[in-house]
């Protein structure tokens, strides 16, 4: 999907992307050792933690191509997924927002589990990368989590770079671990590339969490940044591509995964093969593109939903601006593409 996405951003089909390649092993490993009532706010690397909980193919095309499927109502720009019925909030572009939101709401739980002891034992994962914990929102998130011992396990994603500065400008102490030691919280640095130990920590992270009536936890997964930070980057203005195709090779998570599998497979598990891993491909990728395929052809929402799901209803002022936009579609009718919403101008009645 990253790859075709991407390419698609690249032709006009997208107006923007973001991939994950290299810190698969991250998002999937950390999700799958978590409940699917735990809570969760992403950043924009957690495509694996999406796909892990359920959000399917045409869940993700839908919200790249904002169309009338779209659980946010094309309100938001490509990459930013949420799914209440998934326990995931909405991720939000302004860096580093989600961490304090994160600590709120596992005090929520903890609050929760205080008044009904019989409601099931909750947490919440938040996921950032470094650049994000150079933000005063990951401190002030931290120390809240901790002395209000909320039950959330903080997952830094050390890709090695914050868009374009590397961490060797980034800080000057050891890596983001040493800072969660600071504020009293149990921290842990990881192998992001590897996925078992990621799944382990978060697992053992999780069961920390829960204990004494909840405290936080950090995980520090090292890990590094394969593809350009966004659509919007040329990442080798800054560094050699000879260093990101050495990561490719030599410690990509995946290709870790696929040489333990083959080695179990000479064990006589027989786990993983070339033509297992052909036929996954190539079906995965027809099932993207059959996918991309329907949702670019799908209309966008009614135009009134910019309008609804603000208050309860639609205010008077709501009501109003409304009947604005309906006159200036009329009056230029050559000018906006209209066409395209479901219901057209008259869906602002």
């Amino acid at each position: 999907m990253d790859l075709i996405m991407f390419d698609a951003q690249r032709q006009g089909r997208l107006s923007f992307y973001m991939v994950s390649a290299g810190e698969e092993g991250i998002a999937v490993g950390s999700a799958s050792a978590l409940s699917p009532d735990d809570v969760i706010f992403a950043q924009y690397r957690e495509t694996g933690v999406f796909q892990q909980r359920g959000f399917t193919l045409r869940d993700f095309m839908s919200q790249l191509f904002a169309n009338r499927h779209d659980n946010g109502r094309g309100r938001n720009m490509p990459v930013h997924y949420g799914s209440s019925k998934l326990n995931i909030h909405t991720i939000s572009s302004p860096l580093a927002t989600q961490i304090p939101q994160a600590s709120g709401a596992a005090y929520a739980l903890k609050l929760q589990s205080l008044q009904n002891p019989n409601l099931p034992q909750r947490i919440v994962a938040c996921y950032f990368g470094e650049g994000a914990a150079s933000e005063g929102d990951f401190h002030a998130a931290l120390n809240i989590a901790a002395t209000r011992s909320c039950p959330v396990v903080f997952i830094c994603r050390n890709n090695g770079y914050a868009i374009s500065t590397p961490t060797l400008e980034q800080y000057r102490g050891d890596g983001i671990a040493s800072r969660g030691i600071g504020y009293g919280i149990d921290t842990i640095r990881v192998d992001g590339n590897d996925i078992f130990a990621v799944r382990e920590a978060t697992k053992e992270a999780r069961t920390m969490a829960l204990q004494d009536g909840g405290k936080p936890v950090l995980i520090e997964a090292m890990s590094y940044r394969v593809s350009h930070h966004s659509t919007s980057d040329d990442s080798f203005a800054y560094r050699a591509k000879v260093e990101v195709e050495d990561w490719k090779r030599r410690d990509n998570p995946i290709t870790r995964l696929r040489k333990w599998m083959e080695r179990r497979k000479e064990d006589g598990a027989g786990l993983w093969d070339e033509d297992r891993e052909r036929e996954a491909r190539s079906r995965i990728r027809k099932e993207v593109l059959r996918a991309f395929a329907e949702a670019e052809k799908e209309k966008r929402g009614p135009l009134r939903g910019m309008f609804e799901d603000v208050y309860e209803g639609v205010t008077e002022e709501g009501r109003g601006h409304m009947g604005e936009l309906r006159e200036v579609l009329e009056r230029y009718p050559d000018e906006y593409d209209w066409g395209e919403f479901e219901g057209g101008k008259d869906s602002l009645r």
